[in-house]
C-alpha cells in the first residue's frame, strides 16, 4: 500500500488538509472569545464550522463526477489557503471572519468526495480497504493534532501567525497533489456534463433506489446513536464523580477503540470483514445498555471503548459502499452518504442532549443503546436481504 508511491503523496495531501481544518477552527474560535470575553459566542463559532458539511455534501461533492478530482483537489486547496490568509489580516471584523471561515469548510466536502472517487483508481481489491482504513485512522489522528496544535501555535505565536501557519498547510497539500498525484480523465466522461441539479438527482435516485446502498447508508447512520455519548460526557462524568480529566478520558474511550479496531479489522479477510459487519454495528451500542447501572468512571471507560472497537465497522460499511457506486457518480453519492452520517451524528447529540435535562444520563445512554442495537440490527438484516437479491 504505502509501495504505491502515488497514495504515499495523497496520504501527505490528506495530513496537511484535515490538521488545516482544525487549526481554522480552533484559531478563529480563540480570536472570537479574545475580541468578545464571551465564552458562547466562542463556541457559536465553533459550532458554524460543522454547518457547511451539511450543505457542502449534497451541493459540492458533485463536482468530483464533472471535474478532473485531482485537479479539484488542488484548486479546494489553493482556494483554502488564500481564504484562511486572508482571515490574518488585522482588524478584519468577526462577521467577515465568520463567512471566510464558513467558506473554507464548504471547500472540505468537494474535497473529501473527489479524495474518495480517487482513491479506488489508485488501489484496488483489498489494497483499497487498508488504505482506506489508513485514511481514517489518519483523519482522527490528525484532527488530534490539529487541535492541539492549534492551540500551541495561537499561544506561542498569536492568532494571526496561527492562520498564516494553517494557510501554509493547504498550500503544501495542493503542492503534495500537483507533484505526486497524475492527473486522471473522468469515466465516462462525454463534451455535454450533467448540470448541477441533474448530477445531484440521479445521486440521490443511485443511493436510494439500489437496496445496498441504501442499508450501506443506514448501518453507517448508526453513528448517530454511539456518538451521542459525546454530548454527555460531561453531565455523565459528573454523575460518576469524575471531573475536567473525567471528560476528557470518556471523550477519548470511544475514537481510541475505533483505531484500535480498524487496525484489527484489517487483518480479516475482505469476506469476512462484510459477514462482520452487521453484528459489529449492533455491538457498537450493545455496550452502551450497561451504562444504566452508571458502573463508574472506569468500567464506563471500557464500555465505551468496546463501542468504539465495534464501531470499526464503518471501515468495512465506507468501502463496500464506494466500490458498490459507478466511478462517474463515486463523488456525488459519496457527498450524499457522508452528508448522512453527519446529520445523523448531529441529531444524536442534540437528541440526547435534550434527554438528558430530563433524565440521568446514565438512562440517556443507555437507551440510546436500546435504540442504537434496534436500528442496527434492522439495517442489518435489509443488508443481507439486499445482498442476497438483484438491487
Amino acid at each position: 500500500m504505502f509501495g504505491v508511491a502515488e497514495f504515499r503523496w495523497l496520504w501527505l495531501a490528506q495530513l496537511g488538509s484535515v490538521i488545516g481544518d482544525q487549526l481554522a477552527r480552533v484559531a478563529l474560535a480563540v480570536l472570537v472569545f479574545d475580541r468578545t470575553g464571551s465564552a458562547g459566542l466562542s463556541a457559536v463559532t465553533y459550532a458554524l464550522t460543522f454547518l457547511p458539511d451539511i450543505v457542502g455534501g449534497p451541493l459540492l461533492s458533485g463536482l468530483a463526477d464533472r471535474y478532473p478530482r485531482r485537479r479539484l483537489m488542488i484548486a479546494c486547496d489553493i482556494a483554502r489557503a488564500a481564504l484562511v490568509a486572508a482571515m490574518a489580516i488585522p482588524g478584519a471584523s468577526l462577521w467577515i471572519l465568520c463567512v471566510l471561515l464558513v467558506a473554507v469548510q464548504l471547500l472540505a466536502s468537494p474535497f473529501q468526495s473527489a479524495r474518495a472517487a480517487l482513491l479506488p483508481s489508485i488501489l484496488t481489491g483489498d489494497k483499497y480497504v487498508l488504505a482506506s482504513s489508513v485514511s481514517n485512522i489518519t483523519a482522527q489522528a490528525s484532527q488530534l493534532a490539529g487541535f492541539v496544535t492549534g492551540g500551541t501555535l495561537v499561544a506561542a505565536f498569536g492568532v494571526g501567525n496561527a492562520l498564516l501557519a494553517d494557510a501554509a498547510t493547504f498550500a503544501l497539500s495542493a503542492l503534495l497533489l500537483k507533484l505526486g498525484v497524475r492527473e486522471r480523465p473522468l469515466p465516462g466522461t462525454t463534451d455535454a456534463r450533467p448540470g448541477w441539479w441533474p448530477s445531484l438527482s440521479a445521486g440521490a435516485r443511485l443511493v436510494w433506489g439500489d437496496r445496498r446502498l441504501r442499508y450501506l447508508v443506514a448501518l453507517a447512520c448508526v453513528a448517530g446513536f454511539y456518538v451521542s455519548i459525546e454530548g454527555l460526557a460531561a453531565p455523565y462524568a459528573a454523575v460518576v464523580g469524575g471531573g475536567p480529566a473525567a471528560v476528557g478520558i470518556l471523550l477519548a474511550a470511544n475514537p481510541a477503540g475505533q483505531m484500535v479496531g480498524m487496525l484489527l479489522l484489517t487483518r480479516a479477510a475482505p469476506a469476512r470483514r462484510l459477514t462482520l459487519m452487521g453484528p459489529l454495528a449492533i455491538g457498537s451500542c450493545a455496550p452502551l445498555i450497561g451504562c444504566i447501572a452508571e458502573p463508574g468512571l472506569w468500567v464506563t471507560v471500557a464500555l465505551w471503548f468496546v463501542s468504539g472497537l465495534c464501531a470499526s465497522y464503518q471501515l468495512a460499511a465506507s468501502a463496500a459502499f464506494v466500490l458498490n457506486v459507478p466511478d462517474a457518480q463515486r463523488g456525488q453519492a459519496f457527498g450524499l452518504a457522508r452528508t448522512a452520517l453527519i446529520v445523523s451524528q448531529g441529531v444524536g447529540v442534540l437528541v440526547a442532549g435534550a434527554a438528558a435535562d430530563r433524565w440521568v444520563p446514565s438512562l440517556v445512554v443507555a437507551a440510546a443503546g436500546i435504540l442504537g442495537v434496534l436500528f442496527a440490527a434492522g439495517a442489518a438484516y435489509g443488508h443481507v436481504a439486499a445482498a442476497r437479491q438483484p438491487a
